[in-house]
């Protein structure tokens, strides 16, 4: 103390070796200046929040020599990022505190209540005072983490509607926003719903990774995705995170791990959660060879859809599971069972459900793929041209839209019509049709 109340400055060591053991991306062999340090943070907000931010060498310095010892929320998170580090307290910040009162000589029972032991408990209390503004304090408001979730909404809603690309960028940039968000203070319930966003912005990312025929990365988003699941304490959330990593192990032909996130997920799930991930489990034992399991999950999955109804909160878009969708895995688990008779009937029920289904809530992505069971089917019982009608919808598929599996399917459909040796004119249709749908995949679009 330099005088009654005055604080000493002391230079923040933490921060100043956290950037001397840091190594320059300019100069090898050198430690990271405080210009390249200010530049290195600026760069990463720029990245994660598309916000512009002017922190420079000097205010580094002044960060050093302990005259700011709580910088703003952003400048915070960039500098653990670029230092490597995981908390505030590892660079020396912290929040600014009142200056102490003096020790005074004796107790304040030798005091008695003068007017010493009158300013200690003032002092105590302004202290209190202060942190019920740090208590009450937020980085974010109501309505912003109420605009997160509306966004997320949106995006499921367009999912497989409009060109990946764009809606791949919306979502990875949302992700960022929550992720910022998070790294300032905020109220307990508004972190949940950061948590909650982060998610499910994560979750989006997971599946365009399968359709984009990545499922290893689409592994990654989702563990993310899970660990905020657990933050938010959101069932929900959880049961459709265990739903995407079900998807990115079945497109790995890894139908016993698939599976395994099936089953786990009936545990959190309601609603058309739980007719999604009972339909699911059951056509992961059918492609595993488990026939009988399968049949009976089947009748279960079946059941649990007649009651099933969507949740008040729930998103849309990839994130629901009505009859016409649950129509559509249940035939795939026919057809894996070798039943393609059942498997028609089911499929063109489905595809019937899915053209009387209203334009914005209609799921196009599970539409194709159910199209091609009833092609597959056809195929089965001999019926060409069955195949082909069923087929051509399919076929006329935008570029932006043929993802990965459905790629991967209307090639299962190729083959099946090679295979059967067919010579009519409408098998080298199919089959030149088919050709002509793989030379023009989504990825090219995306890459272009």
């Amino acid at each position: 103390m330099t005088g009654k109340g005055r604080r000493v400055v002391e230079p923040n060591k933490f921060l100043r070796a956290a950037r001397e053991r840091t190594p320059s991306r300019r100069a090898p062999g050198e430690s990271m200046g405080r210009a390249e340090l200010a530049e290195a943070v600026c760069e990463w907000l720029w990245q994660t929040t598309q916000a512009r931010y002017d922190l420079d060498r000097h205010t580094i310095a002044r960060y050093e020599r302990g005259v700011v010892r709580w910088p703003r929320p952003p400048y915070r998170s960039g500098l653990r990022h670029v230092l490597g580090v995981c908390t505030d307290a590892e660079l020396g910040f912290g929040e600014t505190s009142v200056a102490p009162v003096a020790t005074m000589a004796g107790s304040t029972a030798d005091r008695g209540t003068g007017p010493e032991l009158e300013a200690v408990l003032m002092d105590a209390a302004g202290e209190s005072a202060r942190f019920l503004e740090i208590a009450e304090a937020s980085n974010v408001g109501e309505l912003t983490v109420e605009q997160l979730h509306t966004d997320v909404r949106r995006i499921a809603h367009a999912y497989l509607k409009v060109p990946t690309l764009p809606l791949f960028a919306r979502t990875r940039a949302l992700r960022d926003r929550a992720f910022t968000l998070l790294a300032g203070r905020q109220r307990p319930h508004q972190t949940r719903d950061l948590y909650a966003a982060a998610g499910w912005a994560l979750t989006v990312l997971a599946w365009i990774s399968v359709d984009l025929g990545k499922p290893d990365a689409a592994e990654d988003h989702a563990r993310a995705a899970w660990a905020c699941a657990d933050n938010a304490d959101h069932a929900g959330l959880r049961a459709w995170v265990r739903a995407t990593q079900h998807t990115a192990a079945f497109w790995q032909d890894d139908y016993q791990r698939a599976a395994g996130y099936a089953e786990d997920g009936q545990r959190y799930a309601t609603g058309t959660a739980a007719t999604f991930l009972a339909s699911a489990h059951a056509l992961d034992l059918a492609r595993a060879g488990e026939a009988p399991r399968a049949r009976l999950l089947l009748q279960r999955a079946q059941e649990i859809a007649q009651t099933a109804e969507p949740e008040p909160d729930e998103l849309g878009g990839p994130f629901t599971c009505p009859t016409d969708r649950a129509g559509s895995l249940w035939s795939d688990t026919y057809l894996a069972l070798g039943e393609a008779s059942a498997a028609l009937t089911i499929a063109q029920r489905a595809v019937a459900r899915f053209e009387a289904a209203p334009a914005e809530s209609r799921n196009l992505g599970s539409e194709r793929m159910t199209r091609i069971q009833v092609a597959k089917a056809h195929l089965a019982g001999g019926d060409l041209d069955g195949a082909a009608e069923a087929l051509s919808p399919v076929l006329a598929t935008a570029p932006e839209h043929r993802v990965r599996p459905l790629l991967h399917r209307v090639g299962e459909v190729g083959a099946l019509v090679a295979q059967s040796g067919h010579q009519a004119p409408v098998a080298d249709t199919m089959l030149a049709g088919i050709a002509e749908f793989g030379q023009h995949p989504v990825v090219a679009e995306l890459t272009a």
